[in-house]
């Protein structure tokens, strides 16, 4: 049976969360290292939009200076897309209200939430989904923001993370992951420490 060559292709990877038969259980996401930069973007908007060169990146501009000036004063954001809201949280650990001051508050980031047109929109253009059963590890190890991101949800879940956990976020194998791992605790600013940890290493953040 010939491979399909159409709809958005999709890896599958082993989570560490483990199914009712003892087996980890497998998650999809979209194929990683697939990019669109904001030139890209904007030449296929100029070629297929009726836009002029340049103009979708300068409306981009504008849009950001805008949304940051409102989202700095703690208003939510409805747009076209979804709506922004700014996301705060406190400094430290208080159990009285009357305790919070302003300088504890801190801008932990912004929350997105799309709107169902956009969804829809997307579900338009869909053509189904195919599977990519083998994914570059040279790729992936060069993929600098996909490991930063993959290191980051393991550890946001425990606040450590295994050889084990990292390969199947990341799609390394658990050679590779393990590589990588080491890599991030050597040199005179090491990201991360290394620790035994049973028959295991657990790696943690310095």
């Amino acid at each position: 049976m010939p491979k399909k060559n159409n709809g958005m292709p999709y890896e599958v990877h082993r989570s560490p969360i483990k199914g009712d038969d003892g087996q980890q259980i497998v998650y999809v996401r979209p194929r990683s290292r697939q990019k669109v930069n904001m030139q890209q973007l904007d030449a296929y908007c100029a070629a297929n939009y009726a836009l002029r060169p340049g103009e979708l990146t300068r409306a981009f501009r504008a849009f950001i200076d805008a949304t940051g000036y409102y989202l700095a004063e703690g208003y939510r954001m409805e747009t076209l897309i979804g709506s922004f809201a700014p996301k705060i949280g406190l400094r430290r650990t208080i159990t009285d209200p009357d305790d919070v001051k302003d300088k504890d508050v801190r801008l932990e980031g912004i929350e997105y939430h799309s709107v169902k047109a956009f969804e829809e929109n997307v579900r338009q253009w869909l053509k189904g989904f195919r599977r990519i059963d083998k994914p570059d590890t040279q790729q992936l190890m060069n993929d600098t923001e996909h490991l930063d991101n993959s290191l980051k949800t393991c550890i946001d879940r425990q606040g450590y993370v295994t050889v084990n956990q990292f390969a199947a976020v990341s799609g390394l194998t658990k050679y590779s992951a393990r590589k990588q791992l080491d890599a991030w605790c050597q040199g005179d600013h090491p990201r991360l420490q290394k620790t035994p940890w049973g028959k295991q290493h657990i790696y943690t953040y310095i």
